[in-house]
């Protein structure tokens, strides 16, 4: 049985969860005026309950979302899944804390099947966790066509299926993630931070793509699109992004709730930012947003889609998995 935490302004409570809701959906229970003195006094670590539970959200994250309620469920060692509600702007944040520096937590790109219809090419982020087999978790992953086609490069267990000169996120057992361009050596290599053979490649890279990077080495990546493309990144939309802390081998997985004014109104690009920065991340990207936006948990959905028809079907995703195995596959 899984346990999880509670919390809002009225303290905080730890209880049995098996299924998870949407943050905001719940009453809470670690308070936030309490949060504040343990963060001024620093004793975060008061809201914790259990021996090997998660830490509680930081300081500088309840600083910068102000949640009126909060709640962090495990799902075994280096996997959390915390909520945030902020019912005033409001916001709903959802957050999964990815210990990598754990050899048996890994990433897995989710592609949908190819199909033929007015869905062809894209499914339910759910679904396509569900099919995943140790898939623990999962959000949407890149742009798509109307085809159905991711619109940047993607790996798949290691081979290539597409290379495009755009954002993209790396992933392979026993190295830190890296977010860069991908670029082509010839035809037969696919320089990432590391090289993978075409188009037979290495079997266990995982690339999917996003657009714009927020974050490099700590840096904002000039102006987060504002100027070129203020109705994308100025306005407020649902957001997904993918955060890296190499200090902590963290990786932050996070999608914003938007587009419902009585539930979350979602981020612009320079808020989405100041998310991952609040996170203690180096390294940042956008991914697809709006009605693609959605995170799996468990059993299903535990954030709140914009679509009126719930889950948008999409071109791929990103699932964490626990799997002994990978740890025979360090480099």
């Amino acid at each position: 049985m899984r346990q999880q935490y509670r919390c809002s302004r009225s303290g905080c409570q730890e209880g049995a969860g098996g299924e998870v809701s949407r943050a905001g959906g719940r009453k809470g229970f670690c308070g936030f005026g309490a949060i504040a003195v343990a963060a001024a006094l620093g004793l975060m670590g008061g809201c914790r309950m259990g021996g090997e539970s998660p830490p509680p959200p930081s300081a500088s994250l309840l600083e910068l979302v102000q949640p009126t309620s909060w709640e962090v469920v495990p799902s075994g060692p280096g996997l959390a899944y915390l909520g945030l509600l902020n019912e005033a702007e409001p916001w709903a944040v959802h957050l999964l804390r990815v210990e990598l520096g754990r050899c048996e937590l890994g990433l897995h790109v989710l592609e949908a099947p190819v199909g033929r219809g007015t869905e062809a090419g894209r499914t339910r982020v759910s679904e396509l966790a569900a099919r995943g087999g140790e898939v623990l978790a999962a959000v949407n992953g890149d742009f798509f066509t109307p085809e159905g086609l991711p619109v940047g490069t993607e790996v798949v267990m290691g081979v290539p299926r597409r290379i495009r000169s755009r954002p993209a996120f790396a992933w392979r057992p026993g190295a830190p993630p890296w977010m860069g361009t991908p670029e082509r050596e010839g035809d037969s290599v696919l320089v990432l931070g590391w090289d993978v053979p075409r188009p037979s490649g290495d079997a266990v890279t995982e690339v999917v793509s996003g657009f714009p990077l927020l974050l490099r080495n700590g840096l904002r990546v000039g102006d987060l699109e504002v100027s070129d493309r203020p109705s994308f990144a100025q306005e407020r939309h649902p957001r997904t992004a993918l955060g890296w802390d190499s200090d902590l081998d963290l990786l932050w997985i996070v999608v914003v709730d938007g587009r419902q004014p009585d539930h979350s109104v979602g981020m612009t690009l320079p808020e989405l930012t100041s998310l991952m920065e609040s996170l203690g991340v180096e390294d940042a990207l956008n991914l697809d947003g709006g009605g693609s936006s959605v995170m799996v948990f468990g059993a299903g959905p535990v954030s709140s889609p914009s679509d009126a028809d719930g889950e948008r079907p999409v071109a791929n995703a990103l699932g964490v998995l626990r799997d002994p195995g990978l740890c025979h596959l360090q480099l």
